[in-house]
């Protein structure tokens, strides 16, 4: 029993060492390399600040108080337009799959919509909307919507033949068919989607700071770009670097809690 135990202790160990030591041992890399390479080079700190300067950099930010207000506020507009964007997004797709007539009426205006730069339309909502977070949200919103959208449309498209027509022989009804097989059938595409969607909400709600806003880190960007102070401008983009990894890491995790018989790591083995 003993061995048993250690057997799989070991395992373990060597599953997360697996996981895990190969980025960590490559960001040690990068992050040594970027720290004496430039150095090497004569390349001027001023452009090009070594990592010891940007930790520097972002202590001076956070005890000026201008990181976690900040912080939260773009971390507010990203979530609550990934939120609003996805769950259209799906109300969307159910609706357009479900009805030939709506797919053909909707979906050459969904293509146009997802063909035109977004950030395109980033001034015309500041000015509709306001340079409050609402105009953040939304912009997020509207980038995060088409990633869900596909991925959506695909899953419930591909719901297989076999698993309704047994429950038609059931006599369910149209609820039960897409609680219990076509919903669950596409969330592995839903999740998808969200993978990207999530990335792409902090992304939506920068840009909706750089274009007018009096808080946030992407004001926080600008305030540091029109000061010239690069190495606050990399410990911000390495604070935003972060939010994005630990919401993808999120929203991985729900994906495989949530989604068990499709975990993403199972598709790649699978595709092997």
């Amino acid at each position: 029993m003993q061995v048993e135990k250690d057997s799989e202790k070991n395992a373990r160990t060597a599953a997360l060492f697996a996981r895990y030591a190969p980025p960590v041992v490559g960001g040690i890399v990068l992050l040594l390399a970027w720290e004496f390479i430039p150095a090497f080079f004569n390349v001027s700190k001023l452009l090009l600040p070594p990592p010891s300067a940007v930790v520097r950099a972002l202590w001076v930010i956070y005890d000026r108080g201008l990181l976690v207000d900040n912080f939260l506020i773009t971390l507010a507009e990203a979530l609550l337009g990934f939120a609003i964007g996805s769950i259209t997004a799906i109300f969307f797709a159910f609706i357009v799959t479900r009805s030939l007539i709506l797919e053909r009426t909707l979906m050459p205006y969904l293509v146009g919509l997802q063909a035109l730069p977004k950030v395109a339309l980033a001034p015309l909502i500041v000015v509709w909307v306001g340079i409050g977070i609402e105009s953040k949200i939304l912009i997020a919103a509207i980038i995060s919507f088409f990633p869900v959208l596909i991925n959506a449309i695909v899953g419930f498209s591909t719901v297989e033949a076999e698993k309704l027509d047994l429950m038609r022989s059931l006599v369910a009804s149209g609820w039960q068919k897409f609680r219990i097989v076509i919903f669950p059938n596409s969330l592995p595409f839903i999740f998808a989607g969200l993978n990207v969607a999530i990335v792409l909400s902090i992304t939506g709600a920068l840009v909706g700071e750089f274009i007018g806003a009096d808080r946030g880190l992407g004001n926080l960007l600008m305030q540091l770009n029109y000061n010239m102070d690069i190495s606050g401008m990399f410990a911000v983009l390495v604070v935003l670097a972060l939010l994005g990894i630990i919401l993808y890491a999120l929203v991985r995790f729900l994906h495989v809690r949530f989604v068990f018989w499709a975990k993403p790591d199972n598709l790649r083995s699978g595709s092997n």
